[in-house]
């Protein structure tokens, strides 16, 4: 099928429904058009979406938010598609790229509470709502009196449930809170160092078909290069790992200089295993340069003990 666009056609962005989803496909929609392009969405509903009842890591892990997208793609139905790259498997589909990586907004995980200001404040006992692995390995290595429950649902839906009174505090990602204008929601931001971010959290990347050089052009102004090769390194930590949501693995990196230095962490989620945590460092120009940082990282993880995705959890 042939579905090149032409110079009037509109580009057309594939993006989930939710308010989040609509306003990272918004804020893409109006940087394209600014450079004087065309552009419509196509809301669509993922699996991940309608799968509530189930943590992600035991029905498919975060591909079930990107694959519908994909099949719009590839059907020709849209063009691009517009994702939290943390929700982006570390391996894309055969045929499709990551054409793009903007600049990113705050990477670090915030603490959401009525009635606490900080996770220090927290009684004994007290239940924290996530459904990541990370999450709760790294709220359970600062706090292991505390109950971690599951919780799922976009970002409205999970405010709702604190709000309902089924969580004495949870965490989400600052960045999510930011874009919708909730920032009076964070009691308080996560060091780095306390709560290690996930691989490309709080960065946005833009999936196309391989063969669609056009838009990839396209796409070029809205490359933010620092953060990609960031992002890069991040992910490839993930990737050597075997790493999905079912694994509890962090990875994060920023830049001193033209040095980035990349952090990662691995937690044993039988609580068997001290928490694993490695840092390196290196000077990075090229994505090559990124994702051999990021695996010399994971490298030294599974030296430390740390357990790939096929020798422990899966």
């Amino acid at each position: 099928m042939n579905t090149a666009t032409s110079p009037a056609s509109p580009i057309v962005i594939a993006t989930r429904e939710s308010r989040l989803a609509l306003w990272q496909a918004e804020h893409v929609q109006a940087r394209l058009q600014r450079l004087g392009h065309a552009v419509e969405l196509l809301g669509m509903t993922t699996k991940g979406d309608q799968i509530l009842d189930r943590s992600l890591s035991k029905v498919g892990g975060k591909g079930l938010f990107v694959k519908e997208l994909e099949v719009a793609l590839e059907e020709g139905r849209a063009h691009i598609a517009v994702h939290s790259l943390k929700d982006v498997p570390m391996e894309l589909p055969e045929g499709f790229v990551l054409a793009c990586v903007m600049e990113r907004e705050d990477p670090r995980d915030a603490f959401v509470s009525p009635h606490y200001a900080t996770l220090a404040d927290l009684p004994r006992g007290a239940t924290v709502g996530t459904s990541s692995l990370r999450r709760q390995v790294l709220l359970q290595a600062q706090r292991p009196d505390l109950k971690i429950a599951p919780l799922r649902g976009n970002l409205d839906t999970r405010l709702r449930k604190l709000d309902e009174g089924h969580y004495d505090a949870i965490v989400l990602a600052a960045a999510g809170l930011k874009r919708l204008g909730l920032d009076e929601r964070i009691r308080c931001a996560f060091e780095t160092e306390d709560m290690l971010p996930a691989a490309g959290q709080g960065a946005l990347g833009i999936e196309v078909r391989a063969d669609r050089a056009d838009l990839i052009a396209a796409l070029a102004p809205l490359v933010h290069q620092p953060t990609w090769l960031v992002v890069a390194a991040e992910r490839a930590v993930s990737r050597s790992m075997g790493g999905s949501c079912s694994m509890p693995l962090a990875a994060h990196g920023v830049w001193h200089g033209d040095e980035l230095h990349l952090q990662a962490a691995w937690g044993d989620l039988d609580g068997q295993l001290a928490l694993v945590q490695v840092d390196d460092h290196a000077k990075v120009a090229t994505l090559a340069e990124a994702e051999a940082l990021g695996e010399a990282v994971a490298a030294q993880l599974r030296a430390s003990g740390a357990r790939t995705a096929t020798a422990g959890h899966s």
